[in-house]
């Protein structure tokens, strides 16, 4: 895939996500919702970051799994139980980021859940990547 990613000026600058992702690929591959669960099917991890992490993880391995790196992800949506909560560790979110997925940020959202399809999960990630 080749991504072009664009952060106009007019725009807040953009930190930990790009506003527009220009790809051209041949296959596009669309990511479920993965959660921090185990491989038992079990959600793993106590507080945000943890399962954050986890379910990074599960995104990418299903990416991985498709044929596709973490560059080739177009965009990401985060549902977050406690949006504040997922405010107030940004930070350490954007270091399992970088560390799982590289710097080239997708065109991301986050949006705040009443509840998550596993009933102890805190975050939920899902997405599309579009493959050269």
């Amino acid at each position: 895939m080749t991504a072009e990613r664009v952060n106009p000026p007019e725009l807040s600058p953009a930190a930990g996500f790009s506003h527009a992702v220009v790809a051209t690929g041949s296959r596009v591959v669309f990511l479920a919702g993965q959660t921090a669960l185990d491989g038992d099917g079990k959600v793993v991890g106590e507080t945000l970051p943890e399962q954050f992490e986890r379910a990074l993880a599960n995104l990418l391995t299903a990416l991985r799994a498709a044929g596709g790196t973490p560059a080739d992800l177009a965009r990401v949506t985060v549902y977050a139980t406690d949006v504040a909560d997922y405010r107030a560790h940004a930070p350490e979110l954007g270091r399992v980021w970088r560390r799982l997925a590289g710097r080239d940020y997708p065109a991301m959202a986050v949006i705040g859940a009443v509840r998550l399809w596993d009933t102890e999960a805190l975050v939920e990630l899902d997405g599309f990547a579009v493959l050269a």
